[in-house]
C-alpha cells in the first residue's frame, strides 16, 4: 500500500450539530469527581456543568472522544473535560503525557480543560498480571472542584482558559503534585514506576517556554501519527484506498496530527474515509461510531485542504465507513427512504440498530459528510 500522500488542512470555525446524543446521568457537585460518570450532567446550586472525564492523556485510549461527544449538545451549559497531565500505570505498564494539541482541539469545540493529577491508586492484583502495575487511579477530588469553583465566575472563552491553563507556574505546579503522589503510591502499593528521570525531563522541557511543550508534544504526536500509518487496526477494515496522515491547522494555533484511514481519489474528489469495524457484531460499537464521529466534527469544518506538493485547494468528502461480516451489502447515507427500508428490513436490525442508523444518516445530511454501511471479512 502507497503510504505516501500527506494533507494539510486549514480550520477557522467549528460548527456541528449531533444527532447521536443520550440522555447524560445527572450528579451532585459535592459528590467525588472519581464517583461521576465519564460524561454527565453536573449540577451545582442553579448552575449547569457538562463533564466528561479523560482516565489517561492520550486520546487513543478508552474512547475519550466519545466522551466528549456525548456532551457536544449541552450548548447551553458550560463544556468542562477533565485530563490528567501524565498518567503511570508502573514499570510494566504504560506512561502517557498530555499533548498541546489535545488542549487545542478542546479549545476549537468551546471545552475548558481542567488538567489535573491523580493522587491515589491500587496494585492491580489480577492474575496474570505483570507486578508493577496500579488500577483504579483517582484524581485528587479537591483540586478539581478548586478548578470548576474558579470556572464558576469565568466568563472568558474555552480559548483564554485553556491557555491558562497551559501557564509555564501553573503546568510546574501540577506535574510537581503528580510526582509527589506517584512516589506516594509507590510506597503504598510498593508498585516500582517508570523512571522520575522521564518526569523531570518533561518537567523541564515545559518550564522552559510553552513552545517548548509544544514542540515537544508535538513530535510525540507526529511520531504517533507515523507508527500509525503504517500499522492496520483491529477495528479497521480497509478498501482500496491508500492511508494518509493529514495535519489541520485552526486559527487559535494548534496542529492535530491525525492518520486518515483511507484517502480514496475519485473524479479529482479526495474521499477522507475513517472506518470503524466490527468481527462479532452487525455494526461497530456507539462508542467506536462516535470516537469516528470526532473526525467528522474535524473533517467536515476544514476550509480548505491541500497535498503538500500541489499549490491549489482540494475537492473532498468526508466519510464514516462502517463495516461487518454481517452486512450483506452496501447502503450509503445519501440513499432514498426507500432502499434505507429495504436495507434494514433485509438485515432483521434490532430496533436499537434502526434508531442508530437513522439518527447517524441524519447526522451526516446535516453536517456534509457520508456514511457508508457495508461488508467487510476482517
Amino acid at each position: 500500500m502507497n503510504h505516501s500522500i500527506r494533507l494539510h488542512g486549514t480550520i477557522t470555525n467549528i460548527t456541528y450539530k449531533p444527532y447521536l446524543i443520550e440522555k447524560l446521568p445527572q450528579v451532585m457537585f459535592y459528590e467525588n469527581v472519581n464517583n461521576w460518570a465519564s460524561s454527565c450532567q453536573v449540577t451545582d446550586g442553579n448552575f449547569l456543568w457538562g463533564v466528561s472525564k479523560w482516565v489517561s492523556p492520550k486520546r487513543t485510549r478508552s474512547y475519550p472522544y466519545s466522551r466528549i461527544y456525548n456532551t457536544l449538545n449541552l450548548s447551553s451549559v458550560k463544556l468542562v473535560t477533565i485530563i490528567p497531565l501524565v498518567k503511570d500505570e508502573g514499570k510494566d505498564g504504560d506512561r502517557d503525557y498530555l499533548q498541546w494539541d489535545t488542549i487545542s482541539l478542546m479549545s476549537s469545540l468551546n471545552i475548558y480543560v481542567i488538567i489535573a493529577y491523580y493522587h491515589d491508586a491500587e496494585k492491580n492484583m489480577r492474575l496474570n498480571t505483570k507486578q508493577n502495575k496500579v488500577t483504579h487511579q483517582k484524581f485528587y477530588d479537591d483540586f478539581v472542584k478548586e478548578q470548576m469553583n474558579l470556572l464558576l465566575s469565568y466568563h472568558s472563552s474555552a480559548l483564554h482558559w485553556n491557555l491558562h491553563q497551559l501557564e509555564i507556574s501553573h503546568l510546574d505546579m501540577i506535574l510537581s503534585k503528580s510526582i509527589q503522589a506517584f512516589q506516594e503510591i509507590s510506597t503504598k502499593t510498593g508498585v516500582i514506576f517508570h523512571s522520575e528521570q522521564r518526569l523531570y525531563d518533561f518537567r523541564e522541557k515545559i518550564s522552559e517556554h510553552r513552545d517548548s511543550f509544544l514542540r515537544f508534544s508535538r513530535e510525540k504526536a507526529k511520531q504517533a501519527q507515523n507508527r500509525e500509518v503504517v500499522t492496520i487496526q483491529p477495528k479497521e477494515s480497509l478498501g482500496h484506498g491508500i492511508k494518509a496522515t493529514i495535519d489541520i491547522k485552526n486559527y487559535l494555533g494548534g496542529t492535530y496530527y491525525f492518520t486518515i484511514d483511507e484517502v480514496i481519489i475519485k473524479n479529482n474528489t479526495y474521499f477522507l474515509v475513517e472506518s470503524k469495524h466490527t468481527k462479532k457484531s452487525i455494526l461497530p460499537s456507539k462508542n467506536d461510531i462516535k470516537d469516528g464521529l470526532i473526525k467528522m466534527v474535524l473533517y467536515t469544518s476544514i476550509d480548505q485542504l491541500f497535498l503538500k506538493s500541489s499549490y491549489g485547494a482540494l475537492d473532498f468528502l468526508p466519510v464514516l465507513r462502517l463495516t461487518s461480516q454481517k452486512i450483506k451489502y452496501r447502503i450509503t447515507s445519501k440513499a432514498n427512504a426507500y432502499d434505507i427500508k429495504r436495507f434494514i428490513d433485509s438485515h432483521s436490525f434490532k430496533k436499537s440498530h434502526q434508531k442508530l442508523i437513522d439518527q447517524l444518516f441524519q447526522e451526516a445530511n446535516k453536517n456534509n459528510f457520508q456514511v457508508i454501511i457495508e461488508y467487510a471479512k476482517d
